[in-house]
């Protein structure tokens, strides 16, 4: 396994990515930065930015990427010429002017390895996997009742209950097709409710998929969670504390009965298949379920009206988007690494 493979860690929001992240980051090789905003957007514009073995191209995608208020690249703590800079001299493609910005903020703590959290990758794990064909994701599940009893406290989620619900059961329906399509050693599924039980357990076997030694210092992420959470997300207060299990099963006092009994009649069969007991309250009403229903259908349209704007967009691609920056991305390009390109040169 190459040891400098980029580690995402998705999931459903408010299942304990933010408590994963500042884990990953304490390990003396990995570092994982606080939620930035260029990688999803990049992609996007590829085509605005044009190709990228243009080195002028290059330069804008990257001055953009470091300048831009909405990218928060000044969280990375990344000098913006030097990025810049690295960008332009580097491979030509979209995914090594964005893996520059990780690796740049990974360097800033002396380390070799990068990865990066936000739970909206939950839903593109395909778009990763063409800018970084070597990465490996990390699917955090927390029980359904307590993400919804969360997400409704949010000052950022302003959507109803019924959203909520169906944010949960779309990331762990994504999660399950993730296991059985992606290559060995690339997806791994960990419970929020056993990583706070237990963390140096599940944190050894964290270690072994990436294919890294366990180091106690993941087990107090406190230490690191002035670095890599911003002072602004007050919601994450928790991550400067102990580990703690105070939440886990708080929905029974969160949420309302009715919002119970929705949560059991149409997550019921994913929150069991996850080791989740059901409270075996009365089922859920026929007009809150024909309402979460709706509320469902219109966010897969939605969703699938997304999917085919992007097949239109991948026939017009503008560029090589696969990064070249790692042992594996080298290999999968079929490109030399440094020392085998000396060798060639010697012959």
């Amino acid at each position: 396994m190459s040891p400098d493979r980029p580690i995402f860690v998705i999931g459903c929001p408010r299942s304990g990515t933010t408590l994963l992240q500042l884990m990953l980051h304490s390990h003396p090789r990995i570092a994982v930065p606080p939620e930035t905003r260029f990688l999803l957007a990049a992609y996007l514009r590829r085509r605005a930015y044009g190709d990228m073995r243009d080195a002028e191209n290059r330069r804008r995608l990257a001055e953009w990427i470091a300048t831009d208020r909405a990218t928060r690249f000044r969280e990375l703590g990344v000098d913006r010429v030097t990025y810049v800079r690295r960008a332009v001299e580097g491979p030509g493609s979209l995914g090594s002017v964005l893996g520059e910005a990780f690796r740049a903020y990974a360097e800033r703590f002396g380390k070799p390895r990068w990865g990066d959290k936000r739970p909206a990758y939950v839903k593109h794990v395909g778009t990763l996997l063409r800018l970084f064909p070597d990465a490996q994701f990390v699917h955090l599940v927390r029980d359904g009742r307590d993400c919804v009893a969360s997400l409704k406290e949010m000052p950022w989620f302003r959507l109803d209950v019924y959203h909520a619900i169906s944010v949960w059961a779309d990331s762990v329906d994504r999660g399950r097709r993730y296991a059985r399509r992606l290559p060995a050693g690339s997806y791994h599924e960990m419970r929020y409710e056993d990583l706070t039980a237990d963390p140096e357990a599940e944190l050894t076997k964290l270690c072994e998929f990436i294919g890294e030694e366990f180091d106690p210092a993941m087990c107090d992420p406190r230490r690191v969670a002035t670095v890599a959470v911003p002072a602004r997300k007050v919601w994450h207060g928790n991550t400067h504390k102990d580990i703690t299990r105070a939440r886990v099963g708080s929905w029974a006092t969160r949420l309302a009965p009715w919002e119970i009994a929705l949560c059991e009649e149409v997550l019921g069969d994913r929150l069991q298949a996850r080791g989740y007991e059901l409270s075996g309250g009365p089922g859920a009403s026929a007009e809150h379920l024909l309402t979460y229903r709706g509320t469902a259908a219109r966010r897969g349209l939605s969703w699938s009206k997304q999917r085919g704007r992007e097949w239109l967009d991948r026939l017009r691609e503008p560029g090589p988007l696969p990064a070249m920056l790692t042992s594996g991305q080298l290999s999968l390009a079929r490109v030399p690494r440094p020392r085998e390109s000396s060798q060639l040169i010697k012959g």
